[in-house]
C-alpha cells in the first residue's frame, strides 16, 4: 500500500499532536496509509548516542522509510525561525536519497509549532521546504479555499500547517488548526494518488 511519511520532531508534544491530525487527513483518502515517524534528539555531547529503537513514542525514521514513501509531510517546532537541529541533522544525512533521485516528483508539505505568535512560523516552514526542493519534491501548501485560513486566530498559513503553543507545554490545537492539519494531510494524499497514476 502507498504511504505518506509524516516525519516530525516534537519536544513537548504539540508537533506530535499536529502529526496525528495530519495522519487523520491522509487516511481519509482511500488507498493511502499514514506512516508516523520521528527522529532522535541531537546531543551537545559528541559521543552521546541513542538506541536505534526509542523507549517510548513513535518509531525513528529510517532512510528506507523515506525512500519508499509516496509523499512526505515534514514537521518541526520552531527554533529561532528555523527547524529544530534533530530534523536538520536527519535531513543532512539524506545525500544517498538525493543522489539516487528517490524523492523526485513526490509531493511534500511542512508543518510547525511555536510558543509565541510571532515566533517564526513562516520562516521555519520555508526553511524546511528548501531541502525538499533540492530533493526534487513537489511542494504542497494550503490554498485559501480552506475557510480556516480566513478565520484562524492562532496557527495556519498557506505555506503549511502551524500551531501556537503558548508557553513550553503542549496546548490543545484550535478547531481551525485541526481543520488545517487534516486538510494538509488529505491534500498531500490526494495529490500523491494523482501523481502516481
Amino acid at each position: 500500500m502507498q504511504y505518506i511519511l509524516i516525519l516530525y520532531y516534537s519536544r513537548y508534544g504539540s508537533t506530535l499532536e499536529m502529526a496525528k491530525q495530519i495522519a487523520r487527513g491522509v487516511e481519509s483518502v482511500t488507498g493511502i496509509e499514514a506512516r508516523l515517524r520521528t527522529v532522535p534528539s541531537v546531543s551537545p555531547t559528541n559521543e552521546a548516542t541513542q538506541a536505534a529503537v526509542p523507549d517510548a513514542g513513535a518509531v525513528y525514521c529510517t532512510l528506507e522509510d523515506l525512500s519508499g514513501c509516496s509523499g512526505l509531510i515534514l514537521g518541526s517546532p520552531t527554533r529561532f525561525g528555523n527547524m529544530a537541529a534533530p530534523m536538520k541533522y536527519f535531513l543532512d544525512n539524506t545525500s544517498s536519497q538525493w543522489m539516487n533521485g528517490d524523492l523526485i516528483g513526490k509531493p511534500a508539505a511542512v508543518f510547525t509549532s511555536t510558543s509565541t505568535l510571532h515566533g517564526g512560523q513562516e520562516s521555519t516552514l520555508l526553511s524546511m521546504i528548501l531541502p525538499l526542493l533540492h530533493q526534487g519534491m513537489v511542494i504542497i501548501g494550503i490554498p485559501y479555499s480552506e475557510s480556516s485560513l480566513h478565520t484562524t486566530k492562532t496557527g495556519g498559513t498557506p505555506y503549511g500547517a502551524s500551531h501556537l503553543a503558548a508557553g513550553g507545554k503542549p496546548q490543545q490545537l484550535s478547531e481551525d488548526e485541526i481543520q488545517l492539519c487534516q486538510a494538509l494531510g488529505k491534500r498531500v494524499a490526494e495529490i500523491s494518488k494523482k501523481l502516481s497514476s
